[in-house]
């Protein structure tokens, strides 16, 4: 009940001084240098970035904004249609809000489709651009995370297993029961997950779940459904949108986990070739969630890159 009467003024207090649906909040001081992260989804929120992250990064000396796309996580929206375009709208909305000329974007997961969507309409917005652990070419991370559970469960001689490998791949690839039932089989093998979790991130999980942050994990199961239902580029390869970008003035970085399981190594060898020497990090022991699994490294890179 507590949990529920928090959860209803937080919304509240969210619409009203906002003066807007969007769940937002600035870390630091505005005069630094902005950054807005951008998160997973589709269905996926802030909560975990906030929680952990969003503090000490703006300690380096970084304005830091965070917010839920409309529809998803605290931005409670029943008419959201969760297309790109949407996205867009609502990100200016945050450059209006906060009175923000150009910012830095960080885009995880799925929302590093979404930042470089943005950036490619946006250029004059957008002063750099970093995909962490961000997907970039769909198809090949599907094909990957298939072929990979695939040959578990052919050592383990997993029968029942693989047929549910074999049934997922003949779904309809632009479907948001292929893109669930890949990235379930994904979360089954652990693909999510750090090999070997350090006490840092072991602490910094166990605060979140106790946090106030974690109640308000909100999950809209809806929220890919829709997205398949409205969004026709709903299995993309941005790769040749991200080389475009270096012609239009936007610094390009790139950061993943070495063991994040829903990447080929060929994959990141090809995002690796797209940005540039020194604008590239791969770190060990890390998986999908790299700004909690390895949080200094991470905070480190961004603000070497940035400053």
């Amino acid at each position: 009940m507590k949990q529920n009467i928090a959860l209803f003024f937080l919304l509240l207090t969210t619409f009203f001084v906002n003066g807007q649906t969007l769940y937002s909040k600035a870390y630091g001081n505005i005069d630094n240098p902005v950054i807005i992260f951008i998160h997973g989804g589709p269905s996926g929120n802030s909560t975990l970035f906030e929680a952990t992250t969003a503090q000490p990064l703006a300690n380096k000396g970084f304005y830091v904004i965070v917010y839920d796309r409309r529809g998803e996580g605290r931005s409670i929206d029943s008419t959201a249609t969760f297309t790109y375009q949407e996205t867009f709208t609502d990100i200016n909305e945050i450059y209006q809000t906060y009175k923000i000329e150009k910012a830095n974007l960080i885009g995880h997961s799925f929302g590093g489709l979404v930042a470089t969507l943005y950036t490619d309409k946006y250029p004059e917005k957008v002063k750099s651009l970093i995909l962490a652990g961000a997907l970039f070419s769909q198809q090949d991370t599907y094909n990957h995370i298939l072929k990979s559970v695939k040959q578990i469960y052919q050592t383990k001689n997993d029968t029942l297993m693989l047929r549910m490998v074999d049934k997922v791949e003949r779904l309809n690839k632009n479907s948001a029961e292929y893109r669930k039932g890949c990235y379930d089989l994904a979360g089954k093998n652990d693909f999510f997950e750090m090999p070997n979790p350090t006490v840092k991130a072991n602490k910094l999980r166990q605060e979140y779940e106790t946090s106030e942050f974690h109640k308000t994990n909100i999950r809209n199961n809806q929220a890919p459904v829709l997205f398949y239902k409205n969004e026709v580029l709903n299995n993309i390869d941005t790769k040749p949108v991200l080389r475009g970008l270096k012609n239009k003035g936007v610094k390009l970085f790139a950061i993943y986990g070495q063991q994040d399981g829903i990447y080929s190594t060929l994959q990141l060898s090809d995002i690796g070739k797209i940005v540039e020497n020194g604008n590239f990090k791969i770190i060990d022991n890390c998986s999908h969630y790299l700004f909690v699994d390895q949080q200094e490294t991470f905070i480190g890179n961004v603000e070497k890159w940035i400053k």
